[in-house]
């Protein structure tokens, strides 16, 4: 595959516990008066780590935003002048922010267990930050957008190399010229990685990119278990 670098082992599971179940609408705590979501339950006892990594302007902020429970943390900021030269805004020259730390969203799954959403800044510059990110997540969502393809290369060979489990997930943005197999190509991603399509707007659709890294992590646990 893409990474040349030495692998290190995969992150164990949380001890006694194995993947938790995919989401569910039926697990997450409903709002509070006002529209506020209610804190977090004092019956938590565990909590896992998704990352969600990509490109510059993939939608890795739209996808947090869509999927967590609470307002989430955003580090969003104005981009300037100062950033011309720096950050490649090649095929989404409409950006007008971008993330200068991390995003961070949450999603009850049960009365015990809590899942803690993460999106990463996709400017090269900030690519130093995703290693320690990757440390201890339960795995990670590689977002990509087929105009910038590229962008994504440095995320799978960085999880692939640290032995992260992870999906990729094409962002559609509206570009239907391109099949999730010719995105598997261009990517020369490995056969076992699951690919999906998804709309980082639409919240079902986000959901169902974190429902297939549980379910391939469950499926890496559960194999290598027999």
């Amino acid at each position: 595959m893409h990474s040349t670098t030495s692998e290190s082992p995969a992150p164990e599971p949380p001890s006694g516990t194995g993947p938790p179940d995919p989401p569910s609408s039926a697990a997450r705590p409903g709002p509070a008066p006002g529209g506020a979501y209610s804190p977090l339950p004092a019956t938590v006892q565990q909590a896992l780590k998704i990352a969600v990594v990509g490109g510059f302007g993939a939608g890795k902020t739209t996808l947090v935003r869509s999927v967590s429970e609470i307002r989430p943390l955003s580090t969003e900021e104005t981009m300037t002048r100062a950033g011309d030269g720096i950050d490649d805004t090649d095929g989404v020259e409409a950006k007008h922010s971008t993330t200068v730390a991390f995003d961070f969203g949450r999603i009850t799954l049960d009365a015990t267990s809590v899942l803690y959403v993460f999106g990463a800044p996709g400017q090269e510059r900030f690519w130093f930050l995703w290693d320690r990110l990757f440390s201890g997540a339960l795995g990670a969502v590689v977002l990509v957008d087929t105009r910038r393809l590229r962008d994504s290369w440095y995320a799978i060979d960085r999880l692939e190399a640290q032995g992260t489990p992870f999906v990729v997930a094409h962002n559609d943005f509206g570009d239907t010229d391109h099949t999730l197999e010719q995105v598997r190509a261009a990517l020369d991603l490995d056969p076992a990685v699951p690919l999906v399509r998804c709309d980082a707007r639409v919240r079902a659709s986000a959901k169902q990119v974190l429902i297939a890294l549980v379910r391939h992590v469950r499926s890496l646990v559960t194999g290598g278990s027999r």
